[in-house]
C-alpha cells in the first residue's frame, strides 16, 4: 500500500468536525483527493509533491475520500476511505400541548411527547422527562420537560406550562343550581303537558258562554309555538336547499300535530337547537367558562336531529299501528262479506269497530259513497291518503272485481291470508336477526362506551383530538368512517319484504 489515512472511517456519527491527515509513501510523486459528501463530488485538489496532507470535514453528512496517487515506477493507484458520519442537526421534538390547565390528577401521561431524527429516525422512547416529578395532584404551576439525545450527541428539549387547579366548590354549588333549576322546568313542562292533555280531554265537555275570547292553556302555548314557526318558515321558503330537505320531513306531519308541514317540523328543528345552544352557553357562563366553537357545533347538531329521532320512533309506531288495524279492518269486512251484506255496509261496520285513523278514513269513506262518488274512486283516494301497500293491493282488486265480476269472499279471504302471512313472516324475520341486531347496536355503541370510560378514568387523554391540528384530522376521519359504517351496516340488516 503506498499511502494510509491515519483515520480509515468512523462507526458512530459525531457532531464534531473532523480532520483526516493522508500519509504517502516514499514511492508516490504526488497524488490527487476527491472529497465525497453524500455522494456528491466535492472539490478535488492535487498535491504535487509525496507530503502528508490535512483533509477537513465540518458540515453535517457522510463524507467519503477517493486518492489517485502517482508513483516513481511510472503507475498509477487508488486508494478509497471508510465512511466519516457528521450530525451536527439536533432532534426535532414535540408535544402534544404546549399548555395546559386540569384539576388534580394522579395520571401521569396526560401530555406526550415525540422526537424524530435525521439519522437515528424515530428517537421517541429515548425522551427523559420530568413528569415523574411533578405532583399534578396538588394545585400549582408546573412545567413539563422532555429531552432528548441522539446518536451523534447533539441534544433537544422542549417544554409545557400545566396549571393544576383545585376543585372550586363555588362551580359546583352553581352547577348544582343549574342542575336543580334545570330539573325542576323539566318536571314543570311534564306537569304542564299533562294539564295541557287533560284540558284537551275535557274541553268537548265543557259548557261555555255564548261569547268567549279566551284560550285555554294548550292553545296559548300552542299559538306562541306557531308564531315561532311561522317566523323561520316564511325565511325558510325562500331556500331551495331548506325547501328540498322540507319535502323529505313532509311524511311526519301525520304523527306530529303541531306541525303542519315539513317547513315546521324544519323551523322546529332549528328552534330547539336555538333553545339547547342557548341553554348550555348560560351554564357554561355560570361556571365562568365560554363554550368553544366546536362545543357550540356539537350542541346545536344533536338538537337538530332531537326532534328528528322523537318523530321517527313515532312514525315507525304509527305505521306499526296503522298496518294491524288495516289487517283488523279487512277481517271485519270479509266476516261482513261472508254474512251477505254490501261493500257500503262493510265500510260502515269497520268505520264503528276500528278506532285510530283507519276508523276515521272508513268513516270518511261511508261519507264519500254517501256523496256519490264510486267505489273504485273512493279506494284509489282511502289508497293514496294511507299510503299503505296492501291499500294498494286491495284497491286494485276491488277495481278488477268491478270490472271482470267474481266472488269477493274469496278474494277478501285470499287477502286476509297474505296480510297475516306477511306480518307473521316479519314477526319471523325481526325474531331471527334479533341476535344479529343486538351485535350491530353493541358494536354502534361500543365507540361511545369506551370513551366515556377512558375519559372517566383519565380525563386529558383525548385532549389532542382536540387542541391539536393532526388531531381534529383523526377525530373528522374517525366520525366519517363511522357514519359509513352505520350507513353499510343499514343497508345490509335491511330486508325487504
Amino acid at each position: 500500500m503506498n499511502g494510509k489515512f491515519d483515520i480509515e472511517s468512523i462507526e458512530k456519527p459525531t457532531n464534531q468536525d473532523i480532520t483526516i491527515v493522508f500519509l504517502p509513501s516514499n514511492n508516490v510523486t504526488s497524488y490527487t483527493y476527491q472529497i465525497y459528501k453524500d455522494n456528491i463530488p466535492l472539490n478535488s485538489v492535487t498535491v504535487d509533491s509525496g507530503k502528508e496532507t490535512s483533509i477537513e470535514m465540518k458540515e453535517t453528512g457522510i463524507y467519503k475520500i477517493s486518492v489517485n496517487l502517482n508513483l516513481k515506477n511510472g503507475h498509477f493507484e487508488n486508494i478509497t476511505s471508510g465512511e466519516y458520519i457528521i450530525d451536527k442537526e439536533a432532534p426535532k421534538i414535540s408535544v402534544s400541548a404546549k399548555s395546559l390547565e386540569i384539576t388534580p390528577t394522579k395520571e401521569k401521561n396526560i401530555i406526550k411527547c415525540t422526537a424524530t431524527d435525521n439519522y437515528n429516525g424515530s428517537l421517541t422512547d429515548k425522551i427523559t422527562s420530568n413528569i415523574e416529578n411533578l405532583t399534578l395532584n396538588k394545585a400549582g404551576n408546573y412545567t413539563y420537560t422532555c429531552l432528548v439525545q441522539d446518536e451523534a450527541g447533539n441534544v433537544a428539549q422542549t417544554s409545557a406550562n400545566i396549571k393544576v387547579t383545585p376543585h372550586n366548590t363555588s362551580v359546583f354549588i352553581i352547577q348544582a343550581i343549574c342542575l336543580i333549576i334545570i330539573f325542576a322546568l323539566i318536571i314543570r313542562i311534564i306537569k304542564l303537558f299533562k294539564v295541557v292533555k287533560l284540558e284537551d280531554r275535557l274541553d268537548p265537555y265543557v259548557i261555555r258562554p255564548l261569547k268567549n275570547d279566551t284560550l285555554s292553556t294548550s292553545k296559548k302555548l300552542r299559538a306562541i309555538y306557531r308564531e315561532f314557526l311561522n317566523m323561520f318558515t316564511s325565511k325558510l321558503k325562500k331556500s331551495v336547499v331548506a325547501t328540498k330537505y322540507a319535502k323529505k320531513l313532509d311524511k311526519y306531519t301525520i304523527v306530529s300535530g303541531v306541525h303542519k308541514s315539513g317547513f315546521d317540523i324544519l323551523s322546529g328543528k332549528i328552534i330547539i337547537a336555538c333553545s339547547l345552544t342557548v341553554m348550555v352557553i348560560i351554564i357554561k357562563a355560570f361556571q365562568f367558562k365560554l363554550l368553544g366553537s366546536m362545543e357550540t357545533l356539537g350542541v346545536f347538531v344533536l338538537g337538530f336531529f332531537v326532534l328528528d329521532i322523537y318523530l321517527f320512533a313515532k312514525y315507525k309506531v304509527f305505521r306499526w299501528t296503522l298496518e294491524s288495524d288495516f289487517t283488523a279492518a279487512i277481517t271485519i269486512m270479509n266476516n261482513s262479506f261472508k254474512s251477505g251484506r254490501s261493500i257500503s255496509q262493510a265500510i260502515d261496520i269497520v268505520s264503528t269497530e276500528v278506532g285510530g285513523l283507519i276508523g276515521s278514513e272508513f268513516k270518511r269513506m261511508s261519507l264519500e259513497l254517501l256523496y256519490g262518488l264510486d267505489i273504485e274512486q273512493v279506494f284509489k283516494r282511502f289508497a293514496k291518503r294511507v299510503e299503505l301497500e296492501e291499500a294498494s293491493y286491495l284497491t286494485a282488486s276491488l277495481t278488477i272485481l268491478n270490472k271482470t265480476g267474481g266472488d269477493i269472499i274469496k278474494v277478501f279471504s285470499s287477502i286476509e291470508r297474505s296480510l297475516f302471512d306477511k306480518r307473521k313472516l316479519r314477526l319471523e324475520l325481526k325474531s331471527l336477526t334479533s341476535g344479529s341486531r343486538i351485535i350491530v347496536y353493541i358494536l354502534l355503541g361500543i365507540p361511545f362506551f369506551f370513551v366515556l370510560i377512558i375519559s372517566f378514568i383519565s380525563p386529558g387523554y383525548f385532549l389532542p383530538f382536540v387542541t391539536t391540528d393532526i388531531g381534529r384530522i383523526l377525530l373528522l376521519f374517525m366520525i366519517i368512517y363511522y357514519i359509513i359504517f352505520v350507513v353499510v351496516v343499514r343497508k345490509i340488516m335491511k330486508v325487504v319484504i
